[in-house]
């Protein structure tokens, strides 16, 4: 295997599919940094698991670095230099290597240079995040870059601690700027201020031009350098792309895996970059440590982001002292056999829309009091996902810069309770309806910026109430906000009632209406935010009814348990391919942190809309013969079970 190892060519970021990250944030109280690095154990883990790449850690947000920098200040326990060990059986076996460093999160540069802090609103100094107004990037950062990337050749850096990091910042020279650049006299402090949301997106413009300078300034001088900053251009910052990052990354929620992996996949799939997102290999609760998740724990959350063709690493932390245990060796080498068995007709490729769910960023940068961070509003995005997911529509996640441009390739439109769109979205949207697409609003606040489109009359305020929704399975409960609405000329698909006893008292709680040669559906209460909530099943029939009536000829259709996720997908060189990912038994709480069973699902029945019958369907990674039919246009397949995940390729 070693010499195999060794005829492989690095890999340009972009071409990479399954890599590790190792961090330790060396502190100011480590004793045995490297101590027990050897090149036998780096040798067994990497001609086991045969990375494209790994990251390895240079500095943490303690802002200590793991090697003998002569810039900043290097943590007092190194004991061996454990990048040079690294470069040195990487570069043997033509893997990459990239750092992880943070970048605005620098608590030593703070400690050592407290002019580099950020301001808090009352002029208090921020222990731990410095200042994208001040000094910190060209004194500390993109030298000290420069110096490690010159010193062990690297091939990348992984900056963490970035656009999750930043902080609004009250400093003279941040107010300075602000004033400078809006004309106001004013410094709003918190949300109800005078131009608030300028103060916020001020902040976004600033932390991209302190971006864009450390970014472009180490391409200048190593062009080769593949660079990203850790959660940029995500769902944190779902906006146009204008820094020139080498790719696109993240690492996704240690507990709530999956269900973080299936919404951040989804929008990254949808950038038009490379990508990968990093699973955490270990999981904690409470005051206990650290505990490893099992492989297949990982290969379920692996699936979430293969199926939507990007790329996957897996984080651990070493011992203080540098050893990768015999556990991690073996774990990411299982993960890692997953992972390629599916490379071919997962990585790269390209979704068949069908569904376009929308991450309105509008509405999250006016509704986050933060510079860049999802977290807070997307519950019912996410709650719309979900049950989209469950009823195993194939979806992509898209903001508005990204749909507007492709409204006519789905013929699906969702837009979860979003509260502020743009004149320009809202008429795109509307020509889209009136050529013939379908749209769903879900929840009071989107339906009124679309009033006059819904036949209805909107009565007095949304009021907060109890409500029964009637569905197709029964009743179940919608507390929350409610709008009122009379129906004109739109048909009526749903009713409310005040309690359980449907025989009285109805009102309506959606309707639909023919616009142009489309449809819109509104729900006029918080049906995605209760689905995030419980995931009653009644509820997501009703969602189902209304999707029905808007979508009724998908391209793929399945009978399987909810559990199933389905994506609808083209390989690189062109083949349809249909992914399914069992998601039973996922972790989605804190007091269940290992995933050690995944039972099986099936008989799985597909139907395949194809116009013309296909030469052959096989089943990857599994590679057994399929049995199937094609009738009228119909591909039917039958699936005796599916374990994790499995592919239907077509061809």
């Amino acid at each position: 295997m070693r010499a195999s190892n060794a005829a492989r060519r690095i890999l340009p970021r972009k071409d990479c599919f399954f890599g590790l990250h190792f961090d330790l944030h060396p502190a100011k109280t480590d004793t045995a940094l490297g101590a027990d690095i050897t090149q036998e154990n780096i040798a067994a883990l990497l001609d086991r698991v045969r990375p494209d790449f790994v990251q390895y850690d240079c500095k943490g947000h303690a802002g200590y670095a793991g090697y003998p920098t002569k810039v900043g200040w290097a943590s007092p326990g190194i004991v061996k230099d454990s990048l040079a060990i690294w470069r040195k059986m990487t570069r043997e076996r033509g893997v990459g290597l990239y750092i992880h460093y943070s970048g605005v999160w620098d608590a030593a540069a703070i400690e050592h240079h407290p002019e580099w802090a950020r301001l808090g609103p009352s002029g208090e100094r921020d222990p731990n995040y410095t200042s994208v107004f001040g000094p910190y990037v060209d004194q500390l950062m993109i030298p000290q870059l420069r110096e490690v990337a010159t010193n062990y050749d690297l091939d990348g850096v992984w900056a963490d601690g970035e656009c999750w990091g930043a902080q609004m910042d009250w400093s003279p020279a941040a107010i300075a700027a602000w004033k400078r650049e809006t004309g106001y006299t004013d410094v709003p402090k918190k949300r109800g201020d005078p131009h608030w949301l300028a103060w916020k997106n001020f902040h976004r413009r600033q932390f991209e031009s302190y971006l864009r300078h450390w970014v472009d300034s180490l391409h200048k001088t190593h062009p080769n350098l593949s660079l990203t900053s850790n959660w940029m251009y995500t769902t944190f910052a779902p906006k146009p792309i204008e820094v020139k990052l080498d790719y696109l990354s993240g690492d996704y929620s240690p507990t709530l895996s999956v269900d973080r992996a299936r919404v951040e996949a989804r929008y990254l799939a949808n950038t038009g970059m490379p990508w990968d997102l990093m699973a955490w290999g270990f999981n904690w609760v409470g005051g206990q440590g650290h505990s490893l998740k099992p492989a297949i724990q990982l290969q379920q959350e692996a699936a979430v982001v293969l199926m939507q063709g990007g790329g996957f690493q897996v984080y651990y932390q070493p011992t203080r002292s540098g050893y990768i245990v015999p556990e991690i060796i073996q774990t990411t080498g299982e993960v890692g056999d997953f992972a390629r068995a599916r490379q071919k007709v997962s990585h790269k490729s390209v979704s068949v829309p069908q569904v376009a769910l929308l991450l309105s960023a509008e509405t999250q940068f006016d509704r986050s009091d933060a510079v860049f961070t999802p977290y807070g509003c997307m519950d019912e995005l996410e709650g719309a996902l979900h049950a989209l997911l469950e009823l195993h529509y194939s979806v992509d996640i898209l903001a508005e810069w990204q749909l507007q441009p492709r409204l006519k390739e789905f013929p699906l439109v969702v837009i979860p309770d979003s509260y502020r769109l743009s004149d320009d979205f809202r008429a795109a949207l509307l020509k889209y309806v009136e050529e013939g697409g379908s749209l769903l609003l879900l929840g009071q606040q989107c339906a009124r910026l679309f009033e006059s489109a819904l036949g209805v009359k909107l009565e007095g305020s949304p009021q907060e109430i109890g409500a029964e929704l009637a569905t197709s399975a029964g009743v179940v409960n919608a507390n929350g906000v409610w709008q009122r609405v009379t129906p004109a000329a739109a048909q009526v698909v749903g009713y409310r009632y005040p309690s359980r006893d449907t025989r009285t008292g109805g009102e309506p709680a959606a309707t639909l209406i023919s616009h142009g040669k489309g449809r819109i559906a509104a729900v006029y209460g918080p049906v995605a935010l209760n689905y995030f909530r419980a995931h009653h099943s009644s509820l997501r029939r009703f969602l189902g009814d209304i999707v029905q009536k808007l979508f009724p000829d998908p391209a793929v259709q399945i009978e399987g348990p909810p559990c199933l996720d389905v994506a609808l997908r083209r390989t690189p060189d062109g083949r349809l391919s249909l992914h399914l990912l069992n998601v039973a038994n996922m972790q989605r709480f804190d007091r269940g942190l290992v995933t050690d069973y995944v039972p099986a699902v099936g008989p799985i029945r597909v139907k395949l809309r194809l116009p013309e019958k296909p030469k052959r369907v096989r089943r990857v990674p599994d590679g057994g013969r399929v049995q199937w039919t094609w009738k009228e246009g119909v591909l039917s397949v039958t699936l005796p079970s599916v374990h994790v995940h499995t592919v239907l390729v077509v061809e």
